[in-house]
């Protein structure tokens, strides 16, 4: 993690739900604010993240950059790691690579099983890191892959490494082997309760692992007025709630056959339906949302676990102002 008394990591999620040009000029605005990482989500039904990275390394500088998150499921580990070397070599050695399990309602839609995901992430961020070592790897696992080798090299000697992670053994994991974790929680009670995870897998971390950062990947939504920045809440917090495990669901008192209904109508593709169908209680816990005031106010409980946060989708109703608003509420977070 990172030393005590450093700055927190400061990341943001855009979605390629909007013309590329967009994400750009929206990408490059996150870097004039002063964050330091730049995710694109990655879901079937949105634009392609590796494009969209490769967009944003052109209209940005010095913000790293990355998928947040891709899975092992829908694309094969070796194309995975061939599109991450190729947005490093865009961006002049600024890629990081963000996997994870994937959600397993949009699996779902795909008639995709997630099986042994804790597994398959592992196997394939390893086998990910052989070849942009420029090594031939041959390997069978949760997946084949028999004398894979890469026709480029990355720009940096090293990308580093995000496992997507919410589940216990899957924190566990990522702390051992990874270069960070992507905490999927806004929620102090749960980071809490993941950073409890992370130290038993720190325990067991080799010594020449490097370091390792904790990033809250958090839904954020901030605006002016509470009650629009908690309506554009909805549908990250109805994705959240479909995939998350009873006893999250139970830690938070939300009652779980609102969350079945919502589970059920993401996994039919009715995302309307999906989206009306997320209360209250569901905001409260699966994202920040509301004033400039409020968000710092929960970033700062947020940073009492981790080492940084990223500000996720949907950012809010505007995401020009968001944006600029998120960077405020993770200033006065961390007291500058």
């Amino acid at each position: 993690m990172s030393d005590d008394g450093a700055r927190p990591t400061r990341a943001i999620e855009l979605t390629p739900e909007h013309p590329l040009d967009r994400i750009a000029d929206l990408a490059a605005l996150a870097e004039s604010e002063g964050f330091d990482v730049a995710f694109a989500s990655s879901h079937y039904f949105n634009r392609d993240p590796f494009v969209a990275l490769s967009r944003m390394a052109d209209a940005t500088e010095e913000i790293w950059l990355g998928p947040g998150v891709v899975n092992p499921y829908e694309t094969h580990p070796v194309k995975l790691a061939a599109q991450a070397a190729t947005i490093d070599e865009v961006s002049d050695g600024r890629a990081v690579f963000g996997v994870g399990a994937g959600d397993r309602s949009s699996l779902a839609n795909l008639g995709v099983e997630r099986d042994r995901p804790l597994r398959r992430v592992l196997e394939s961020f390893e086998l990910a890191r052989d070849l942009w070592a420029g090594e031939t790897v041959t390997h069978e696992g949760t997946f084949t892959a028999r004398d894979a080798s890469l026709n480029l090299e990355p720009a940096s000697d090293r990308i580093p490494v995000y496992v997507g992670a919410q589940g216990p053994h899957m924190l566990r994991m990522s702390a051992k082997r990874a270069d960070g974790v992507l905490i999927n929680a806004a929620h102090p009670a749960d980071l809490e309760r993941a950073a409890g995870e992370l130290e038993r897998g720190l325990a067991e971390r080799p010594d020449d692992a490097g370091p390792f950062e904790a990033l809250a990947f958090a839904s954020v939504s901030v605006a002016g007025d509470e009650e629009e920045a908690r309506e554009a809440a909805r549908p990250p917090v109805a994705f959240i709630v479909g995939g998350a495990a009873d006893p999250v669901l139970e830690r938070h008192d939300v009652d779980p056959e609102a969350a079945t209904d919502v589970s059920e109508a993401l996994e039919r593709g009715a995302l309307g339906e999906a989206f009306e169908r997320v209360t209250p209680k569901m905001i409260d816990a699966f994202c920040v949302a509301g004033t400039t005031e409020t968000v710092a106010e929960r970033f700062e409980a947020a940073l009492e676990h981790v080492d940084g946060i990223v500000v996720g989708s949907p950012l809010g109703p505007n995401l020009e102002d968001a944006i600029e608003r998120a960077a405020e509420a993770l200033e006065r977070a961390s007291g500058e």
